[in-house]
């Protein structure tokens, strides 16, 4: 197996979270205001720093202007990131510290959304491979010819757990379940609520058996790494499929492709480890034949 095929698979992982990140942040909305608008936390710094009052502050048009110009700015530097990724060969330490900044961004992204969500800390760690992506993407462009580290394999496996074991949290309503994985699971799935309810069960509990089984030995972490690609997958896939009507096509692929392309990683990471694996694995028995 080519040697760069799981540097080029974290590549189009990082690649896939910036650019689908970008289309929010341009199009859409991102929640800055969860941190801008809190009063518990604003309060004290705008009025010490602007000499206004709350009031004055969360209903001036120039405050929603500053922070819609931020997420539109946020978003233009998320595609200067996804082409930091795309050329990370030739910019070379520029382009690595790039990505390190845009993972920071997306791991302050992650932080707003565990904010605005009650702050359950799972929300939090589900973007692990998100964030994770241009990191790995950063260390491995260093070189991308060097075998990867146990440390480095180990940041990967943590990642990939966390990720599936904080959606299967969620798939099994630890956390209140999202009517939107019951929406999904129904529109693309021949099931009712309650058939989708078991089906979530289900899919739960195996998030959390494949992230024991990654850390096992043998076979099993690569059993581990083949269903996570395929479940990464499907569940990328899952946001443009159960929303998508021919008739309206256009505006389906704008509301919901970013939903699929920015959790790429959740599928092209694993997948970038099990071709490592196994490309070791082989190297090995070749060796002792």
């Amino acid at each position: 197996m080519n040697k760069r095929i799981p540097f080029l698979l974290i590549q189009s992982a990082a690649v896939a979270v910036f650019l689908g990140r970008a289309w929010q942040h341009l199009i859409w909305d991102a929640p800055y205001r969860a941190l801008f608008w809190d009063e518990a936390w604003m309060k004290g710094t705008v009025e010490f720093s602007l000499g206004i009052t709350w009031r004055e502050y969360v209903t001036s048009p120039q405050t929603d202007a500053f922070i819609q110009n931020l997420i539109t700015a946020t978003g233009w530097f998320y595609v200067a990131c996804a082409l930091a990724a795309l050329f990370v060969n030739r910019l070379g330490r520029g382009g690595r510290a790039v990505l390190w900044i845009g993972a920071a961004n997306l791991l302050l992204l992650a932080a707003l959304y565990c904010k605005e969500n009650f702050f359950f800390i799972g929300q939090f760690f589900e973007y692990t491979l998100q964030w994770g992506a241009p990191v790995m993407l950063a260390i491995l462009a260093r070189d991308p010819e060097k075998p990867w580290s146990k440390r480095f394999t180990l940041f990967v496996k943590v990642a990939v757990a966390l990720t599936f074991t904080c959606h299967g949290l969620y798939a099994v309503g630890f956390y209140p379940r999202p009517g939107s994985f019951l929406f999904m699971v129904m529109n693309i799935l021949p099931v009712g609520n309650t058939g989708a309810v078991y089906f979530l069960n289900t899919a739960g509990a195996l998030d959390f058996l494949l992230s024991i089984a990654l850390f096992l030995p043998g076979r099993w972490a690569l059993a581990a790494l083949a269903y996570a690609s395929f479940w990464g997958f499907a569940t990328s896939i899952a946001r443009v499929w159960a929303y998508f009507y021919w008739d309206f096509w256009d505006s389906a692929l704008k509301q919901w492709l970013h939903e699929a392309v920015m959790r790429f990683p959740h599928f092209l990471v694993p997948l970038a480890l099990l071709m490592w694996l196994l490309s070791v694995k082989n190297k090995f028995s070749k060796r002792m034949k």
